[in-house]
């Protein structure tokens, strides 16, 4: 619960921890105390990674949750002035993980939250509570972030006050979690379905976004069901991957490839976690699209106007997008970032999927092996996903922006996130001088300077003219 308070003027502060699947990052939003609309203006001052993974992979010892929170919320503390700390709202939100978790094991997942609750009252700042936000909410908080980072709900005008720029269209967001995949957009008018959009008001409009969150396709999840999808003759111990690199071998625990809730309908009657099973890269990229595309169910969608995949409603695709997260660092790898057509996309995917393992460790010298050896999984589960999933075709494709941030913020929902709390969080102390903001109130000033001025003129040469007569 919020409780009514006030506070004094000046910079104002917020924390959010992004908990995602494979690991949390720590962000530091700052705004002024003097909110417009009911809105704060937000900007992103620190972003901390918390090494170890997502805080999921601690069911098992939930007290080992927030050990490596420490070096970030130590740099925290240092920026933020102690004065201020203890007014300081922090929040963290756990995302497809711990949504997976809930479901598989929910005391597992209560237990996990505890225990960073209860690291958060040895801090001095106002923990505002560990929760699961949904998938919806991940997908709406960030279309808020790319849409309020480009400037389409804000902008100053000639005065320096903010106002809604006349006639700014909005941007649709694309995030590739390691869980879960979002997409959010404002579809044509005739096309909003109460049903699959959520209104959204910020400084003080109304937008209605189309939303929705695919679990188990985020894309660690995805590579999982891929591999569970292949390691299914209970008489080998080995298999070939296509997605894999040519020359690539690795050995991986029955409970990696299986234990996922995600992976349950690929377990084997036969099931020990620790046993091993051997997959071997062939670099084949014409089977590796064929078996990528088995992980979407598109035969619930045929001859429906309105669907993209495992029978989800989704208006066509309009407007300009931009792809981040999961997006971002599979084209950045292939050496795509930007705007960029899909056949360079299809024709840069081909080449690296062709290259053995060891031209892609000197490409990708200082990329974790985890993330270098899939790659070329993520873009054809990305082609996938965006051209038969999604329903971008050439044209559209060209108006998907592949981005990880935009000036020196980050492009993640946590940023939306903030704007949304900062609702709740209490404005300044009302001012008696001025009564309006201080960049409207010498708006003004100039405005009624040059209106007197020009009346003196016109006055003096009224009088001169009368007396000329």
């Amino acid at each position: 619960m919020h409780h009514e308070q006030t506070i004094s003027p000046g910079l104002k502060y917020g924390i959010v921890l992004d908990a995602g699947s494979s690991r949390t990052t720590v962000y530091v939003y700052q705004w002024p105390a003097e909110k417009e609309n009911n809105t704060g203006v937000v900007n992103q001052t620190l972003k901390c990674n918390v090494m170890g993974k997502g805080i999921s992979s601690y069911a098992n010892e939930p007290k080992r949750a927030p050990t490596y929170i420490e070096d970030c919320m130590k740099k925290i503390r240092d920026i933020i002035p102690i004065n201020q700390q203890n007014n300081t709202p922090a929040y963290l939100g756990a995302t497809a993980g711990m949504r997976l978790l809930r479901l598989k094991n929910e005391s597992a997942a209560q237990g996990v939250l505890a225990s960073i609750h209860d690291y958060f009252k040895t801090q001095p700042f106002d923990f505002r509570g560990a929760n699961i936000i949904t998938g919806q909410e991940e997908g709406v908080y960030g279309w808020i972030t790319v849409n309020y980072l480009m400037g389409n709900f804000l902008e100053k005008n000639i005065w320096r006050a903010w106002i809604r720029p006349d006639g700014a269209e909005t941007t649709g967001a694309l995030d590739l979690g390691g869980a879960s995949t979002q997409i959010s957009f404002i579809p044509e008018k005739s096309a909003q379905n109460p049903n699959g959009t959520v209104e959204v008001t910020l400084y003080g409009y109304q937008y209605n976004v189309y939303t929705h969150s695919y679990q188990c396709y985020g894309r660690d999840e995805a590579e999982k069901r891929l591999l569970a999808s292949i390691a299914q003759d209970p008489n080998l111990k080995s298999y070939e991957n296509p997605c894999y690199p040519r020359n690539y071998t690795v050995n991986l625990t029955m409970e990696y490839t299986f234990g996922s809730l995600c992976c349950a309908p690929f377990r084997p009657a036969i099931y020990n976690a620790s046993q091993l099973i051997t997959f071997k890269g062939t670099g084949d990229q014409t089977q590796c699209l064929q078996k990528v595309s088995y992980l979407f169910n598109h035969a619930e969608c045929r001859g429906k106007k309105d669907c993209s995949f495992d029978d989800v409603y989704q208006p066509k695709v309009k407007g300009n997008f931009s792809a981040f997260a999961g997006f971002y660092y599979t084209a950045n790898a292939l050496n795509l970032t930007g705007y960029f057509p899909l056949k360079e996309f299809l024709s840069n995917m081909s080449s690296f999927c062709s290259k053995e393992w060891s031209e892609l460790r000197t490409l990708l010298p200082k990329t974790d092996e985890t993330y270098a050896r899939s790659y070329c999984f993520s873009a054809n589960y990305i082609y996938n996903l965006l051209f038969n999933g999604y329903k971008f075709d050439d044209e559209s494709w060209m108006k998907i922006n592949f981005q990880k941030e935009v000036g020196n913020s980050s492009i993640a929902w946590s940023l939306g996130y903030m704007l949304n709390l900062t609702n709740m969080i209490p404005a300044e102390k009302p001012q008696i001088l001025p009564p309006m903001t201080f960049s409207l109130f010498t708006g003004l000033l100039c405005l009624f300077t040059t209106l007197f001025a020009l009346c003196l003129i016109v006055l003096v040469i009224l009088l001169v003219r009368t007396r000329k007569k």
